[in-house]
């Protein structure tokens, strides 16, 4: 504790966000696990497991639009601290006896964890802006990196703490004591965390959640696509082709994407030494096209060797790999860009505006992993993968370069 008083006001309210955002994603992470096994010790089919989190997703891209609006003029302390509460809310919801346990219960639920999760991350990104000076853009580049890759990887540990709790706990045990030890982080947070962080000096209008700014629309559209490009292979077409093609149990899955979700995390992590903080510079417009322009021919590649009858446990394996490690760095530069560019006044209405473009990649990506993936096959998923790639880094070539101030 002696230590923690010598760290600066702002060094500190940074460990304060981020130990908050660890603890809400290692909940996130593990309850989606759970509510996967024990569904499907249930009986549940995997298409009605996916309905499970429909509204998750789709609450996704309504809250970064209004929570940033809402973080503008409220303080981001209190939609973080509302975020905590509303998980708390939502794993409660999951204790009550199996037989209220109907879809539309845990979709529910879930909506409301969905609600929490993205109120949690905008508030964590936009605090970020108000801990670092302008003028301290390399400090800024490494702190969201550090914060955006631990979360992943926390996320994918979370998967693992999912399925030990189960067994250890039973679902019910496993829920009531990640709502509990939530619980005790929340309270800290709502005595510790900075009062009125991030509250707009000009309190904004409902308008004003749309970007004027140029470049984060352009920066906007560009993850829209990068994200979709993701996730229109790796939700549910991947786990289905490892599980029915390549014989795949449960477990095996699982755990394997679990750990690509963590090493994806430890590469965001240290994406600043990647992309050349060392030498003095953060990136620019120009970093995020070459970046991308560098991922989209690679599921072109994945889908070519898989038509080519090589094989497929090999090509896809290590073309996850390789993309997870090209996606990261992309991921963790586009972070900092957005912080970047935010004003600070009102910092959490940009972030928020980017991370609604970021939920509706997703959502779209998801939607049309399973559609593409049943009509068409996984390699078409990968082309499509390739294609919204492409988008990506041909958007990106609008961005500003160093040397051009952010239009708005």
């Amino acid at each position: 504790m002696h230590a923690l008083a010598r760290l600066s006001p702002e060094v500190r309210q940074y460990l304060l966000v981020t130990g908050n955002y660890w603890a809400f994603t290692l909940t996130d992470g593990s309850l989606r696990m759970l509510v996967v096994l024990h569904f499907h010790s249930l009986g549940y089919t995997p298409l009605q497991i996916a309905a499970l989190f429909l509204f998750y997703e789709i609450f996704g891209v309504v809250t970064n639009l209004v929570g940033g609006y809402l973080g503008a003029r409220l303080g981001l302390n209190r939609t973080m601290n509302i975020g905590l509460g509303m998980q708390v809310l939502a794993l409660l919801m999951l204790t009550v006896p199996a037989a209220w346990l109907t879809v539309p219960w845990v979709m529910a639920a879930q909506a409301l964890s969905g609600i929490a999760k993205d109120l949690n991350k905008m508030s964590a990104k936009s605090s970020i802006k108000l801990l670092v000076p302008d003028t301290q853009q390399g400090t800024l580049y490494k702190w969201v990196a550090i914060l955006t890759g631990s979360k992943n990887a926390l996320k994918g540990v979370g998967f693992f703490l999912g399925g030990a709790l189960l067994a250890v706990l039973g679902f019910n045990g496993a829920v009531l004591a990640m709502a509990a030890a939530l619980a005790l982080i929340w309270l800290a947070s709502l005595v510790l965390l900075k009062k009125d962080l991030g509250r707009a000096k000009a309190k904004p209008k409902f308008r004003d959640m749309l970007s004027k700014s140029r470049a984060i629309n352009i920066l906007s559209a560009a993850r829209l696509f990068l994200f979709g490009a993701r996730d229109v292979w790796f939700v549910v077409a991947l786990p289905v082709y490892l599980s029915s093609v390549l014989g795949w149990d449960f477990w095996l899955v699982g755990g394997f994407l679990a750990s690509w979700v963590i090493g994806y995390g430890v590469v965001q992590s240290v994406a600043p030494r990647i992309t050349g903080k060392q030498s003095g510079h953060v990136p620019d417009g120009r970093a995020a096209f070459l970046w991308a322009a560098s991922l989209a021919g690679l599921p072109a590649l994945i889908a070519l060797g898989l038509g080519a009858g090589w094989s497929a446990q090999a090509v896809l394996l290590g073309g996850l790999l390789l993309f997870g490690v090209l996606f990261a760095v992309n991921s963790s530069l586009h972070s900092y860009l957005i912080v970047s560019y935010a004003k600070e006044d009102g910092v959490s209405l940009d972030v928020g505006f980017y991370y609604m473009s970021n939920a509706l990649g997703r959502l779209i990506g998801t939607l049309l992993s399973g559609w593409v993936f049943q009509a068409h096959g996984l390699e078409a998923c990968l082309w499509v993968s390739s294609a919204f790639v492409l988008a990506a880094a041909l958007i990106s070539i609008a961005l500003p370069r160093h040397g051009m101030q952010p239009t708005r």
